[in-house]
C-alpha cells in the first residue's frame, strides 16, 4: 500500500509550495488534495507539479456539479500536461447541502447524474470526441479538449454505495474514499468495486483512502480533538452510512489513533482490506504530527 499526505492549499500559493516541497524532501511523493471551498485545487495542483517535478498529484476531489464535463476535461488534461502525466482526477457529487443550499442545482438522483457525467468525461480525459445526450448531462466534442498530445489523467470517483461503487469499478480507475473505516473496504468497498471492474474487462481498480491519523500517548483527548474538529462529516447522510455499517458513532472511531504499534497494525489491516494508497490527513501537535510522519515513512519503507 502506498503511502500519500493530505497537501493542504490554504493560503498563499507559496506557502503550499513550502508545505509541498517540505513534504517531498521528507520523503512523501503522493500528494492529495480536496476541492472545498478554498483555492482552485487544480490550478494549485498545476503551479505545485511544475514546480516540484517529481510528485505524483491527486484531487480527493473535485465536486461535478458547478464544472460542465467539457470544462473539467479541458482542465484536468491541461494540469496533466504541466506536471508531466502525474495527475490523478478524483471526482465526486459533494452534498445536498451544498449543491442545492449554496449552488442551487438540484441534488435529485445523484447516481444517475454522475452515470451520465462519467459517460461525457472518461473518453474527453482520453482526447476522444463525445456526444451525449442525456437527462441531466449534455455534452458534444469533436476531438481532444485542451492539450492534444497528453495521455489521459487516471480517473476516479468517490464511491461508497453500491451503485456508485459499481459505476466506478465499471468505467474508472477506481475510488477516493473519506470516513470509510477497514471492515467496510474490506466487506464492502473492494469486493463491489473489483467485481464491476472484472466484469467489464478492466484491471484491477485503485482503492485511494483518506482518513485522520495520529500517534499520541493520549488517545482520549485526541479523540475528542479529533471528533470536534470533524464534527460535520458525521452529519452528512453518504459518511453517515459509512460509519453506522462499520459500527462506528464518531469519525475518530475509523481513524488511526493510537501509539506507534497500534497505528502500524491499523496501516497493515488497511492493506490487507485492498486499500492501494491511503492518503494521510494528520492532525495534533507538533510532536504528534512528527511521530506521525515518522510511522508512516517507517511503513513506506517497510519498517
Amino acid at each position: 500500500m502506498r503511502i500519500a499526505i493530505g497537501l493542504d492549499t490554504e493560503g498563499p500559493i507559496e506557502k503550499t509550495l513550502e508545505r509541498a516541497l517540505l513534504l517531498r524532501d521528507s520523503g512523501f511523493t503522493s500528494l492529495w488534495s480536496s476541492q472545498i471551498f478554498g483555492p482552485d485545487t487544480l490550478t494549485v495542483l498545476a503551479i505545485v507539479g511544475r514546480e516540484i517535478r517529481d510528485l505524483d498529484l491527486g484531487t480527493g476531489v473535485v465536486p461535478v456539479q458547478p464544472r460542465h464535463p467539457s470544462m473539467l476535461a479541458a482542465q484536468a488534461r491541461t494540469v496533466q500536461e504541466a506536471i508531466g502525466g502525474k495527475l490523478s482526477l478524483g471526482v465526486g457529487l459533494s452534498h445536498q447541502v451544498i449543491v442545492e443550499g449554496l449552488w442551487g442545482i438540484s441534488f435529485e438522483k445523484p447516481a444517475s447524474y454522475m452515470r451520465e457525467y462519467l459517460a461525457a468525461l472518461a473518453p474527453m480525459l482520453r482526447g476522444e470526441a463525445v456526444s451525449v445526450k442525456g437527462e441531466r448531462v449534455s455534452a458534444v466534442s469533436m476531438g481532444a479538449l485542451g492539450p492534444r498530445d497528453v495521455a489521459a489523467p487516471s480517473l476516479l470517483v468517490a464511491a461508497l454505495g453500491t451503485k456508485m461503487l459499481e459505476m466506478a469499478g465499471a468505467v474508472t480507475d477506481g475510488t477516493v474514499l473519506w470516513m470509510t473505516g477497514v471492515k467496510t473496504i474490506k466487506t464492502h468497498i473492494a469486493p463491489t468495486l473489483q467485481a464491476a471492474a472484472s466484469r467489464a474487462g478492466r484491471p484491477t481498480p485503485r482503492i485511494v483512502c483518506s482518513l485522520p491519523i495520529v500517534v499520541t500517548s493520549d488517545v482520549a483527548a485526541t479523540t475528542e480533538s479529533v471528533n470536534t474538529s470533524l464534527a460535520v462529516y458525521g452529519t452528512l447522510p453518504s459518511y453517515q452510512a459509512m460509519l453506522e455499517r462499520e459500527g462506528a458513532t464518531s469519525p475518530a472511531d475509523v481513524g488511526l489513533i493510537g501509539s506507534r504499534e497500534q497505528v502500524l497494525e491499523r496501516l497493515h489491516e488497511l492493506a490487507a482490506s485492498g486499500v492501494t494508497e491511503f492518503s494521510a490527513s494528520i492532525s495534533g501537535n507538533a510532536q504528534q504530527r512528527d511521530a506521525t510522519y515518522e510511522v508512516l515513512l517507517d511503513y513506506a519503507q517497510g519498517k
